[in-house]
């Protein structure tokens, strides 16, 4: 019996390639990838052609990068979208690309927003860390740190660090990048803390409350230069806390939504840091949050600017608007919930009563209802706001005011009204008039800042 004709020796896959016309081949590298598309290269003179089509890395480059020209981690130029590649390949090649790309926009998009709306605070920012810096920050520490905050870090080392030199300190003071509030004599304004400051802070926490940190592995992310308030990152499980008034013994609470941190997942881990810092960004751009000028100086208020956190009422002629900002560190929240509220009062266009128009009105008193689970609290009456009357004109500037006021429980409201004289209370021209406050809620937010 004849023996079976031996088989066909199997061609390499790079022949099937070698046959394929040039735009299907281009398709076929490209869905196949950066990496596979380099192994191509090795393979023959043909696919070593293709391959090095620079429209094609123009592509990897945009879909595995985000980059939109050939340029390296630094922003300086390179020759091709392919070198560029390999570049950025060699510099974060030991993490996930989707993170990288992740990691990237987020500081592409803080930057561009700081620059265009707070250029203050965008001077601050510093130049990304080494790996090298990072493991010698995770060997003075003795853990490891996350892996997305390891890339935030990588891209840029926050913000710059508060020096000994109280003078220098104060003109930064309010250029924090997460922002805060201002009310009486408690002041917040939290900055993203460099990598030396986090390694310094927490190793000192470490020293005066060994407690707290026993086993833990947190480490202070962020911190205000006026009255303390304090970020921590456990760097075992992804979680990002801030400290109450009691944080030396202990008590924290939770910044971001638990069930969305995913420290481990291999291709795209997300630890709290970096979701809390993606939402902060959010509502920096949707205007959630804004600008204000505290004193002499910008800063970025965390009172919230649009609904239905920040609620709106127009009574005759006269706006309202207000909102209010959870305060886990201040020391009235040890049985109580504390919040701080922002009252902005205006006349957008004229003051009308009874069909008579008046060029100004002034405040007079004031009438507050504090409800917690729809139960009354607080029922507070009282002359004028904070020690003050405005007189309030069509054109000018909203008259911004805040407060506080501690809940038994939450979630909560405020609401009320205020009285005016059309004119001024010195020289009324017409009769008291109530102006309505549009319910505000009090409640502990999902994302705390």
């Amino acid at each position: 019996m004849a023996s079976p004709p031996p088989p066909e020796p199997a061609l390499p896959p790079s022949a099937g390639l070698e046959s394929m016309e040039g735009l299907v081949l281009d398709t076929v590298i490209c869905k196949a990838g950066a990496r596979p598309a380099a192994a191509l290269a090795c393979a023959s003179t043909r696919l070593r052609a293709a391959v090095a089509d620079d429209s094609l890395w123009r592509r990897f480059c945009a879909e595995d990068l985000g980059l939109e020209a050939p340029v390296d981690p630094d922003g300086r130029p390179l020759p091709s979208f392919q070198v560029a590649y390999k570049v950025w390949l060699e510099s974060f090649g030991m993490y996930p690309l989707p993170l990288v790309k992740r990691v990237k926009k987020f500081w592409s998009s803080m930057k561009t927003w700081l620059s265009e709306n707070f250029p203050e605070a965008a001077k601050t920012l510093c130049k990304g860390v080494t790996e090298a810096q990072l493991k010698s920050a995770e060997d003075d520490l003795g853990f490891k740190l996350p892996m997305p905050t390891k890339l935030l870090y990588r891209f840029c080392n926050a913000q710059l660090p508060f020096s000994e030199n109280h003078e220098a300190n104060k003109c930064t003071s309010t250029h924090g990048i997460i922002g805060g509030y201002a009310f009486y004599d408690h002041w917040v304004n939290v900055h993203l803390s460099p990598l030396e400051q986090i390694v310094e802070e927490t190793t000192e926490f470490y020293r005066e409350f060994p407690d707290v940190f026993n086993g833990r592995k947190l480490i202070i992310v962020a911190t205000s230069w006026f009255h303390p308030k304090t970020f921590l990152l456990n760097c075992s499980n992804g979680e990002l806390y801030v400290g109450t008034n009691n944080l030396p013994l202990g008590e924290m609470l939770p910044c971001v939504p638990k069930a969305l941190i995913k420290p481990t997942d291999n291709d795209l881990p997300q630890d709290g840091l970096l979701l809390w810092l993606e939402e902060h960004l959010r509502r920096l751009q949707n205007g959630m949050i804004k600008t204000r000028m505290l004193m002499k100086s910008r800063y970025i208020s965390l009172y919230p600017e649009a609904p239905p956190s920040c609620t709106s009422a127009v009574t005759n002629g006269v706006q309202v608007r207000g909102s209010a900002v959870f305060v886990p560190e201040h020391p009235g929240a040890q049985r109580s919930c504390m919040y701080t509220y922002s009252i902005r009062l205006s006349v957008p266009e004229a003051c009308m009563l009874g069909g008579v128009y008046y060029s100004s009105c002034q405040l007079n008193s004031r009438h507050w209802t504090i409800r917690s689970r729809d139960r009354v609290v607080s029922d507070v009456r009282g002359e004028g706001v904070i020690g003050q009357y405005p007189v309030l004109s069509p054109g000018q500037d909203e008259f911004v005011y805040e407060s506080c006021t501690p809940l038994p429980k939450g979630p909560g409201s405020v609401e009320g009204s205020f009285s005016f004289v059309p004119g001024k209370l010195s020289q009324p021209e017409g009769k008291l008039f109530e102006v309505m406050v549009a319910p505000f809620p009090l409640e502990v937010p999902e994302y705390i800042f």
